[in-house]
């Protein structure tokens, strides 16, 4: 079972954001905050919802003070366990820097974990026009996230800078913003739930994300011609990554294409994936063949092994 615990206003905005798109009907989402009457749009659409730390709280959110939305986190950790009970993966997302999603996403982290689920943290760094303040506690607050989580894949908003038109409105910014927290629970998710030519099962997951510390991911899409090489070209290249690919132990490869996908496009696209990470490392591929697909080819890759602290397997 896959369940995605949203906490906090971005976590929550990311949940509305998957149950919208998503038609599996094979995940469970959770949105987890203080402020009560902020649930009440994700419960709208059909999210599970959780009010944590009313006494603490109040329901009226945490105020931007992280303090508040660990000690939320804590005074609601029989409910949170309750909700990730029978979990084999959960996702902890959220949107780092204000008060609920910085204290309460480690807290929730940390309960997932302990529930024997493999735990993995998709989060946003703040803009950097919303002050040093806030970048500070969501430094804080990812650092304190890292000791409980297997993995963790970290997304600065300012790197969007560079792949959002300058003439975005600001809403729209944030809007997508959350929605790369989407696209880092999808991402994975897929690669497990989607019965594939070349499948890729939760263990495979587990192999490359279990206690592996910093996670990237890359995820692109090409059409026409050789698209299956560009598609993993942008994969490996995309301006949202923190560092490059090639120093990546393990991976998991995901392709998706139309009937009309070659062995040979394939073989070329996994040829460059493979001079892009670590020599020896450990790769794991699948393939999807998508019948209502034209000519669009999507490719994800999911790296990790960068930390040389991180637990060995």
């Amino acid at each position: 079972m896959i369940k995605v615990l949203g906490v906090g206003g971005g976590g929550c905005n990311a949940i509305d954001r998957m149950i919208e798109t998503d038609l599996s009907n094979q995940i469970d989402y959770w949105a987890i905050n203080t402020d009560a009457q902020a649930l009440g749009r994700s419960k709208a659409i059909g999210a599970n919802t959780l009010n944590i730390g009313p006494a603490v709280t109040e329901g009226l959110g945490a105020g931007g003070k992280p303090e508040l939305g660990r000690l939320a986190a804590e005074e609601s950790r029989k409910e949170i366990a309750a909700v990730v009970q029978g979990a084999d993966l959960c996702f902890v997302t959220s949107g780092m820097g204000g008060g609920t999603g910085s204290g309460a996403a480690p807290v929730v982290a940390e309960i997932a974990k302990e529930s024997g689920a493999l735990t993995v943290g998709v989060v946003t760094k703040p803009f950097g026009f919303e002050g040093s303040r806030r970048m500070r506690q969501a430094t804080e607050a990812i650092d304190a996230l890292r000791e409980h989580v297997d993995s963790i894949i970290v997304v600065s908003n300012n790197k969007l800078l560079e792949v959002i038109p300058k003439e975005t409105p600001m809403r729209e910014a944030f809007y997508v913003a959350d929605d790369i927290l989407r696209q880092g629970v999808v991402g994975i998710s897929d690669i497990i739930t989607r019965p594939s030519l070349i499948n890729v099962d939760f263990a495979d997951v587990c192999t490359v994300m279990k206690d592996a510390g910093s996670a990237l991911m890359g995820i692109a899409e090409a059409s026409g011609k050789d698209a299956a090489e560009k598609a993993a070209y942008d994969a490996i290249s995309s301006p949202l990554l923190d560092e490059p690919i090639k120093n990546a132990q393990r991976a998991v490869v995901h392709i998706v294409g139309p009937p009309s996908l070659t062995l040979s496009q394939v073989n070329r696209a996994s040829e460059m994936l493979k001079k892009n990470v670590a020599e020896d490392a450990n790769i794991i591929f699948g393939a999807f063949i998508d019948k209502d697909s034209v000519e669009t080819v999507s490719i994800t890759i999911l790296a990790t092994g960068f930390d040389r602290t991180a637990k060995p397997q």
